[in-house]
């Protein structure tokens, strides 16, 4: 990572490489943000960042550090170099996801691929707050958004899509428990849906990326007397 001093707020984005969360990095950088994009592979990390330093319109400070939610050592690594460069974290955006399990039903499910499912969206999350949430208690304005989707909604749930649905209901559960336990350090958690998104993911038909990025942009750059322990799609609440 870069070692020159940030330009502006410092924000880390998980699974940034591609999709909605390079989006969320070209648009908190256009913000002016002092964006750390990360990623499970180094090389993918460098070039993204790379390629977002140079787009017309964002802004030039996009960091690669690379980090694999899903590996403890990787993620404390990732917050102690965070910690010596930055001294601070103002905002996490927890995007990182794997598992839309379309061929699966909850009655017949493969348990061992829920368990890796939820490895990245439910405990990828939990262990990469648990990491930052004392460089975000150094912020004067910390923000933690959980991107996770209306699937996870036990208002409209259904059957279907069991990896991916319980891991975003748990990660909603997450969202209130960290928004409560947090609130006292001024930081507002948030759950974000960016809706049905035409990424890798997704697949086509889904609305363009940087639709589906601005929700998460506006809970990440909420004013200080905004919203904690809500769930949103484009700034508007979704029943839990």
């Amino acid at each position: 990572m870069d070692a020159d001093p940030p330009t502006g707020p410092v924000a880390l984005v998980t699974g940034a490489t591609r999709g909605i969360g390079r989006e969320v990095c070209r648009q908190l950088a256009a913000r002016g943000y002092t964006v750390l994009l990360t990623g499970r592979s180094p090389d993918a990390v460098r070039r993204a960042a790379g390629d977002l330093r140079g787009a017309p319109g964002a802004g030039r400070d996009v960091r690669p550090l690379p980090m694999d939610v899903t590996d403890d050592a990787g993620v404390a690594a990732a917050a102690a170099e965070v910690a010596e460069r930055f001294g601070r974290l103002d905002v996490l955006v927890n995007n990182a996801a794997i598992g839309y399990d379309t061929g699966q039903r909850a009655v017949t499910a493969d348990l061992a691929r829920v368990r890796e499912v939820a490895e990245t969206n439910l405990y990828g999350p939990w262990r990469t707050a648990i990491a930052f949430a004392p460089l975000l208690r150094a912020s004067d304005r910390p923000r933690l958004v959980n991107v996770s989707s209306e699937a996870g909604s036990l208002t409209n749930m259904g059957g279907g899509t069991p990896a991916y649905t319980a891991s975003k209901a748990a990660l909603n559960a997450l969202t209130r428990m960290l928004a409560a336990e947090l609130r006292a350090d001024g930081v507002l958690v948030n759950a974000v849906c960016p809706g049905w998104v035409a990424t890798d993911m997704g697949g086509p038909g889904g609305r363009p990326v940087a639709e589906g990025a601005a929700g998460v942009v506006h809970a990440a750059t909420l004013p200080d007397d905004g919203p904690t322990g809500g769930f949103f799609r484009d700034g508007r609440p979704l029943p839990w």
